[in-house]
């Protein structure tokens, strides 16, 4: 459920119109809705209220600082996947005792900082990173906390760029030689084993992969157990899906009475990485229509965002529910393809889409756009990056100023030879 609903023929955010915001903070912009966000993460932590368990949100989703900020003020944590990342956790106040680390490239600088900041774990990806760590805790004469990731050789049935449980991905280490890499972790005098870690991937529609998945990893723990190897927690990673198009994404009380029997007879805390699940329908792209065009035998829209504001349709030709923000019932419905203005054929929202005719200057709205949608935009074309807004009961809050044109040179020197 989210937040987005048409009064009459007007689509609001909350109690907001969001025409209003339009006019006062202009096109493209993204917009997030307060109640969504808190009650998704409220949702997923109750449903796992009879076990021992965390709530790290996924902060590659979604980094906004007021965004990151609603979930700690609810008790939440956070998984990062960078030193960035790690930066932005802790301005907003996380406890870094509730802060796991992941991701196949950290740096020794972001090892250190890690270390320093006194994190809950890293989750580890490699045995040369596992080296690394040792190395970087005993510079600092201090305990690296660690769970290893182990790869279950699990199919998500996802998309296979956000595919990353499988054995031939470059995720974790082989379940078959996870007992070996444990006993060589016990075997630094600077590690402590904590855990253990799994992600098998993203937009996960079904239970299965979750459960098969889990099942592997409690054999794993009572492996280790019997080598004298005790951890304290299971991190069963994030990947719930939410509903783009027609998907029927299980709810997170339906995870939870499946995996909950599984964990019966283990006395471990389970750590939790949503991410898409919360954020991904708590907000919106809204853009205005610049031209409208009839190519040969093909209409289309072409609006003022673009593949650097929002990526996924390109990158995984991702369905987004396109809607006006004000309904017009007596307008007809044409077939085209939504573009940007961004110099390539990938600068698409969606393709031979059967949408209401729209005329220029009108807004729109490209929904289910909470995850992955700033996060992974960029200044491609040299565009300034757009503003984002937070939309609680009445009010909306501009949460990141839409960028100038100085933004995008910023950093930039011309050597003297060529003044």
């Amino acid at each position: 459920m989210h937040d987005f609903k048409y009064r009459e023929r007007d689509l609001y955010c909350e109690d907001v119109l969001i025409q209003d915001i339009a006019e006062e903070v202009g096109t493209p912009f993204y917009l997030y809705s307060y109640n969504t966000l808190r009650n998704h993460f409220l949702v997923f932590d109750e449903a796992f209220k009879d076990i021992p368990h965390m709530i790290c949100f996924a902060m590659k989703a979604n980094s906004n600082l007021s965004i990151l900020k609603t979930f700690i003020r609810e008790g939440g944590g956070l998984d990062i996947v960078s030193g960035g990342e790690l930066y932005r956790a802790l301005l907003v106040g996380a406890d870094p005792r509730k802060i796991v680390y992941a991701g196949v490239g950290k740096t020794k600088e972001e090892i250190r900082y890690a270390l320093e900041s006194d994190i809950l774990m890293f989750n580890v990806e490699s045995p040369q990173e596992l080296f690394l760590i040792d190395e970087v805790a005993e510079e600092l004469d201090c305990k690296a906390r660690v769970a290893l990731r182990v790869n279950p050789d699990i199919d998500p049935m996802t998309h296979p760029y956000i595919s990353t449980g499988l054995k031939t991905h470059k995720f974790g280490i082989n379940i078959n030689n996870a007992l070996k890499e444990y006993k060589l972790a016990e075997s630094l005098e600077y590690i402590e084993i904590v855990g253990i870690h799994k992600h098998i991937g993203s937009q996960i529609v079904q239970i299965s992969p979750f459960v098969d998945a889990l099942e592997k990893i409690i054999f794993l723990a009572k492996s280790l157990k019997e080598a004298g190897i005790n951890i304290k927690s299971l991190n069963v990673g994030g990947g719930l899906g939410i509903t783009y198009k027609d998907e029927t994404p299980p709810h997170p009380r339906d995870l939870a009475a499946e995996i909950i029997p599984l964990l019966s007879d283990t006395d471990h805390t389970i750590i939790f990485e949503p991410g898409r699940v919360i954020v991904g329908n708590a907000g919106i792209l809204v853009t205005k229509v610049l031209y409208t065009k009839l190519g040969e035998g093909k209409s289309f829209l072409i609006v003022d965002a673009g593949m650097n504001d929002m990526i996924r349709p390109c990158l995984y030709n991702s369905y987004h529910e396109i809607l006006p923000l004000r309904e017009n019932s007596t307008s007809r419905k044409i077939v085209a393809d939504v573009v940007g203005p961004i110099c390539e054929s990938g600068d698409f929202f969606a393709k031979d889409r059967v949408i209401s005719e729209l005329k220029r200057d009108q807004l729109i709205a490209v929904m289910s756009a909470g995850a992955y949608g700033f996060t992974m935009s960029s200044n491609y074309n040299s565009r300034p990056r757009v503003p984002e807004v937070l939309v609680k009961g009445k009010e909306f809050f501009i949460i990141r100023q839409r960028e100038n044109y100085e933004d995008l040179v910023k950093g930039e020197e011309i050597p003297e030879f060529l003044l």
